[in-house]
């Protein structure tokens, strides 16, 4: 029998909709017949003449000739039934509102689920169903008394799992968590938020999922918590955005890194010709005028994004909006954040994280999270007095005092973008959650040196992103003065105890410390991080804001939680035994100021930056050429045990203060080192806790620093100097700007040893071995 036509989307759905529940397809069409009898759309009596009138058309047109005796009863009965129901999607779809088709099902599927025995036996595929149908199913299930709610459990995970699945990711890890929390309430609320009807991404779904957690098993604390306004655009609109205007880049992620990089600025303006579809447009029409004037930021959230083992750290972009000016200039800057963020799925580092972590053939989709900007207004800036990043799990110990488990914090002033990136020559305060007040720094001239000197603001006068110094901020009238700033007076570094007539903006130091002493900043960010991590089964690692209550005397806090995922790659780190009596000539290197813990054997090549050389480079090109060239040893050395070496800080957005490499640079290499010398000016700073630093260790990547001026520290520049250079051996056509990138080859420069480098928290001593010997005690103690 061949099925007649069916001639309209309205009736397309419906059919398809039907078709997704074969058990009880029969009772729902019943239903829809009755509807239609009873609001006199057809009768019973034309309905069943209209059957069988179109019954003996088919017959005729499948050739029959004499259909009494060419069909039988049963064949004949199955004809008049299956156009039966087809006219019944028909009349259906053209009289009725789909609307009482929908709600027609749902009372079935509630009636069937209160009533029936517990059997086993689903009664329709969730994976299939609309959400709509979906959350009135959790409705009607979580609504049940207990003890049917008990029996009913099966199938609330099912159709819990199936809307995590359908709205925010498919990440089985994600997923198995997820469906433990979430209930309707929170479909429900990203269902009133969402943009689109696809899923949500990872950054979006982790922070939904933490608060969730956080407001179950802390109601009293989440008292002093708070989560952005958030609104998801679904990864459906990224589908849209691609079709609607004919951008297809299918084999950009498979291109050589050189060319994913010249490719990517033409890809970035390319994405900005175009425009968003109409109806997205509207919407974020209607978050502005919901905003106000509140800056937002649109955020990367990929259905990669934020996922166990991989984090995507810094992978994607972030667009801050700042929401000043008409509504038809801040729906344009918005749309344009946007559409910067679809972009970034070209990035060159995402393309080759993906590569690493053989993601590659995964067809990305990107969801878009705007969140309102957390902050006060001062002095024409925007921002909240303190952000940052925590780890419920510190790799970290340079001090035996410290407690790994108890984890740390990197803490800015003002928008959070200082303390997840390597920025200029400034550095966040390093918090070590067991021992706030123990640091880094020993005396006042470092903590001088490594208090934070610039903050990011969001400049409402210039309606953009700005950087403004400290002095500009830590004056007599802001509010929280006394809680982040200490007086420099020379000697000493003290907290500010009053602001008297003598106050002096420039001897200010931001220090933070008596907001860390007088404030439950750390207790509330430990217990946080501990519930986190208990409940995820990893640790974990958090992306937050701080607000104060400018009236309150006290430091009276707001802790907003921005993101939430699994901390990855910190079982890596185990602590080894550095021996005694190692010979004084076969040390390469020795590191003391905050060193991780682990071990890197057998090391046969380092490459190393002469710093002198490298400072010497007239323009910023020749430094970009030093990055090429790192870019292409990474990939010929892959597989082989191989460290750089470098002046300053690797990953650095200055190129005068580092090596600016990305991911994409430097992922096959076992070490980072840091070089920290008085005559270049270029001080390393602990990369702990920014993206860079979640890169090297999701790849087991170790960085370190290195104070040759410093008392115990020690780095023999002289085998550098001495040994061949093996650079043209390996890449024969290179251009190397001042000759300032060597590659030495160490069994052939100190007769057949290579180097291991061993560090136990608290110090990092790299020395040469002999080849594939055992090596030394694995483990401390």
């Amino acid at each position: 029998m061949s099925d007649p036509p069916l001639r309209a989307p309205k009736i397309l759905s419906i059919h398809l909709q039907i078709s997704q529940y074969p058990i009880l397809a029969k009772q729902i069409r019943r239903r829809m017949r009755d509807e239609l009898y009873r609001r006199g759309v057809i009768s019973r009596e034309r309905l069943e003449a209209e059957v069988k009138e179109k019954a003996e058309i088919s017959q005729k047109r499948e050739g029959l000739v004499n259909p009494l005796a060419e069909e039988g009863d049963d064949v004949w009965e199955q004809r008049l039934q299956q156009i039966r129901d087809q006219l019944t999607d028909f009349y259906f779809a053209y009289n009725l509102p789909i609307k009482l088709f929908e709600s027609l099902i749902e009372e079935l599927l509630v009636e069937r689920s209160v009533h029936r025995e517990e059997s086993g036996l689903a009664l329709f595929n969730p994976e299939l169903t609309p959400v709509e149908l979906l959350l009135h199913q959790l409705e009607q299930l979580e609504a049940l008394p207990a003890e049917r709610r008990e029996r009913a459990r099966t199938e609330i995970e099912a159709v819990t799992a199936v809307l995590v699945k359908t709205m925010i990711s498919d990440q089985p890890g994600f997923g198995r968590m997820a469906r433990r929390w979430l209930a309707r309430e929170d479909f429900q609320f990203i269902q009133s938020r969402r943009i689109g009807e696809g899923k949500i991404g990872g950054k979006a779904g982790g922070l939904l999922l933490a608060w969730k957690i956080l407001r179950t098993v802390l109601p009293q604390e989440v008292r002093r918590m708070a989560i952005p306004n958030s609104y998801f655009i679904g990864a459906d609109v990224f589908y849209h955005f691609l079709a609607d205007n004919h951008l297809e880049l299918p084999n950009q992620k498979y291109k050589p890194l050189d060319q994913v990089r010249s490719e990517y600025p033409t890809i970035q303006e390319e994405f900005l010709r175009h425009r968003l579809p109409e109806d997205i447009a509207e919407r974020l029409r209607e978050i502005l005028l919901a905003a106000g004037n509140t800056p937002l930021i649109a955020r990367s959230s990929s259905l990669l994004e934020d996922g166990v083992g991989t984090a995507f750290a810094g992978k994607y972009v972030s667009v801050f909006c700042p929401n000043q000016g008409t509504v038809q200039e801040r729906l344009h800057d918005l749309t344009a954040a946007v559409q910067r963020v679809y972009a970034s799925v070209f990035n060159p580092d995402a393309l080759f994280y993906r590569r690493r972590m053989g993601l590659l053939d995964y067809d990305e989709r990107m969801s878009v999270l705007i969140q309102e900007v957390q902050g006060n207004t001062y002095r024409d800036g925007f921002f909240p007095t303190l952000a940052g990043v925590a780890f419920s799990y510190s790799p970290i110990m340079w001090d035996s005092r410290l407690r790994k488990e108890e984890g740390f914090c990197r803490l800015v002033m003002g928008l959070g973008t200082r303390a997840v990136a390597r920025v200029a020559e400034d550095y966040p305060r390093l918090v070590m959650l067991s021992h706030p007040a123990l640091r880094p720094e020993n005396t006042p001239a470092d903590i001088r040196r490594y208090a934070q000197k610039i903050v990011d603001v969001i400049d409402l006068r210039s309606a953009e992103l700005s950087s403004w110094p400290v002095s500009r901020l830590l004056r007599a009238d802001y509010p929280g003065l006394r809680w982040l700033a200490s007086v420099d007076r020379g000697d000493t570094v003290m907290p500010v105890f009053s602001i008297g007539p003598d106050f002096q903006p420039e001897r200010m130091v931001l220090t933070m410390d008596n907001f860390l002493q007088q404030s439950d900043f750390v207790g509330l960010l430990k217990v946080v991080l501990s519930t986190l991590a208990r409940e995820y089964g990893v640790p974990v690692n958090l992306e937050f804001a701080v607000t104060l209550d400018p009236e309150s005397a006290t430091p009276e806090m707001t802790f907003h939680l921005l993101q939430c995922r699994a901390q990855t790659g910190v079982s890596g780190g185990v602590p080894f035994k550095i021996p005694t009596g190692i010979p004084a000539e076969d040390k390469f290197f020795v590191a003391t100021r905050v060193v991780p813990q682990g071990a890197v054997r057998q090391v046969d090549a380092v490459c190393f930056i002469d710093p002198e050389a490298y400072g010497a480079l007239a323009d910023g090109g020749e430094r970009k050429i030093v990055v090429g060239i790192i870019g292409r040893l990474n990939k010929l050395l892959e597989g082989r045990s191989f460290i750089l070496i470098g002046p300053g800080r690797w990953g650095s957005t200055n190129p005068l203060l580092g090596v600016p490499v990305t991911y994409a640079d430097i992922f096959n290499t076992r070490a980072l080192v840091e070089l920290a010398l008085t005559q270049q000016g270029a001080q390393p700073e602990p990369s702990y806790g920014t993206h860079f630093f979640q890169d090297l260790v999701e790849a087991s990547i170790f960085p370190i620093a290195v104070y040759p001026d410093q008392p115990g520290d020690l780095f023999r520049r002289e085998w550098m100097a001495n040994a061949k250079n093996s650079l043209a051996e390996m890449l024969p056509d290179v251009h190397n700007p001042n000759d300032c990138v060597k590659l030495v080859n160490i069994p052939r420069e100190f007769d057949g040893k290579k180097m291991d480098l061993l560090m136990d928290g608290e110090a990092a001593v790299a020395f040469l071995v002999e080849t594939d010997r055992d090596g030394y005690p694995e483990r401390a103690g």
